[in-house]
């Protein structure tokens, strides 16, 4: 039985497509339109090339970041947010300033798109409510409740789910990534348990059916090869991210420094309704992998999930901040294919035991 395996979506972009952007000052200009779709069919074509049985788009047209894609250009929002401290730098996130809060973009757009150019499956990575929550200021905003706030964000994110579900996404994937920060942030637990609560929410709103469709990406973090909480013990994360109600997890692994402990971790935690699909490559290590090391990992997570729920993928994504030029396009689509090879051969052999 063949093992699923899917990526998570960004792929650094062309320098081609940065340099116009840079030169527009505008990520929206209509004139960049041309460059996108084909950086976009570019993108597929060569992820399709790996032989890997599910794609995305490589997020190609996220052209600011995988975390504030829906809010870029709206008039209420400031640049002094959310401080993301990465090792060696930091990137903000943008602070609401009054109300309504209301999406400028939903991520259906990007499937329409990528469906003009894929032969196989698009799965379609959307940002969690609990990370738009942090646009909302401590301070809060007159006439604009929390409450009012969280109504309208999740109102927003279901609007935006619904819509990938409907046009065909595979699957949707509920980027998480603020999980693992949230305990460095907050060791008591406090932050994350509110994480945990506002996602199963939102989550709560589709039936048994959706929720087979609807994964979770959690990870350390990955721009310019630094992690914002690498050094976070996953044993204060995982217990509660399955508390989510979620189909699929995808968990960061590769990069990890004790990945067998994890891997007890998760077997102790996951239910029996839930698939994980492990990382099996690290986009911010500069190593290509070989499928045999790939298949060496996922045979090891053999031993802790049901094969039946088991699945691989990437730690993360390669370019999730698009002036991330960090790793090449060569290098991603190469440790791809190694992943899709690696997981073919790990099949394989697991059959024959």
């Amino acid at each position: 039985m063949p093992l699923p395996t899917e990526p998570i979506g960004s792929i650094p972009r062309p320098l081609s497509l940065l340099e116009a952007i840079a030169v527009a000052g505008d990520g929206a200009d209509p004139s960049l339109d041309s460059l996108y779709e084909e950086a976009i069919r570019e993108t597929i074509t060569a992820l399709e090339a790996t032989g890997s049985p599910v794609i995305s788009d490589g997020e190609q047209r996220k052209y600011q970041n995988f975390l504030t894609y829906p809010v870029h250009g709206l008039p209420n929002m400031a640049p002094d947010g959310f401080k993301i401290p990465f090792t060696g730098h930091v990137r903000r996130m943008p602070r609401l300033t009054q109300g309504p809060f209301r999406y400028n973009r939903y991520a259906d757009s990007y499937l329409d798109v990528a469906h003009k150019y894929a032969h196989v499956p698009v799965k379609q990575a959307v940002i969690s409510p609990s990370a738009l929550s942090l646009m909302y200021p401590p301070e809060g905003i007159e006439g604009y409740s929390r409450e009012t706030f969280i109504d309208d964000l999740l109102r927003e994110h279901e609007t935006e789910v619904r819509r990938c579900l409907e046009k065909g996404a595979h699957k949707v994937q509920i980027d998480f990534t603020e999980g693992r920060l949230a305990v460095k942030i907050d060791p008591s637990g406090n932050l994350l348990h509110s994480f945990i609560d506002l996602n199963n929410l939102a989550l709560s709103r589709f039936n048994a059916a959706e929720r087979k469709r609807i994964g979770v990406h959690t990870c350390p973090g990955g721009d310019r090869d630094s992690t914002h909480s690498g050094d976070v013990d996953y044993a204060e994360l995982l217990p509660s991210l399955f508390e989510l109600k979620a189909g699929n997890f995808y968990i960061a692994l590769a990069g990890e420094k004790d990945p067998l402990r994890v891997l007890k971790i998760i077997r102790k935690c996951m239910r029996r309704d839930q698939t994980v699909f492990i990382g099996v490559v690290s986009p911010i290590d500069p190593h290509i992998d070989t499928p045999e090391e790939v298949c060496e990992r996922v045979l090891q997570a053999a031993e802790f999930i049901p094969l039946d729920q088991l699945g691989t993928t990437d730690d993360c994504g390669f370019s999730p901040f698009c002036d991330d030029t960090s790793t090449t396009r060569e290098t991603a689509f190469a440790k791809i294919r190694a992943r899709v090879l690696g997981t073919a051969l790990a099949a394989e052999t697991l059959a024959r035991r």
